[in-house]
């Protein structure tokens, strides 16, 4: 699976912005997508996962409430919604796909990364 996400940049803290990944290569619906960051000088972390289906979606507890993640099986595409973005939030944001039906939330258990895009948070 080739991913390419977009829509990253700079927003003032309490903004918004929306990330997109769109697939290529392999049957998308086969696979659960989702978003992961790294900060630098940080680890990479667990953002958000949504099920092959779309139908079950999961938060870090730092994003819940904040970020809501979305799929179109027909357009191969994943979206995550950032809303009242925080400082915290700044990090390169990385599309993933997995094999397991929900998702991972594993960092060495995704199967397929896309290139980062960045998201500055900052005044």
């Amino acid at each position: 699976v080739q991913l390419q996400a977009s829509g990253g940049g700079l927003v003032q803290p309490g903004g918004s912005l929306t990330l997109s990944c769109a697939a290529s290569g392999r049957t998308f619906s086969n696979y659960a997508m989702g978003w992961f960051r790294q900060a630098p000088g940080k680890e990479r972390e667990f953002v958000a996962t949504i099920s092959r289906s779309g139908g079950s979606t999961s938060y870090a507890d730092s994003v819940q409430g904040r970020f809501t993640i979305s799929r179109d099986n027909a357009k191969n595409t994943v979206t995550l919604q950032m809303n009242s973005l925080t400082p915290e939030d700044t990090a390169a944001y990385y599309c993933a796909a997995d094999s397991a039906p929900f998702g991972t939330t594993v960092v060495s258990l995704v199967d397929y990364w896309g290139r980062g895009t960045q998201v500055t948070v900052s005044s």
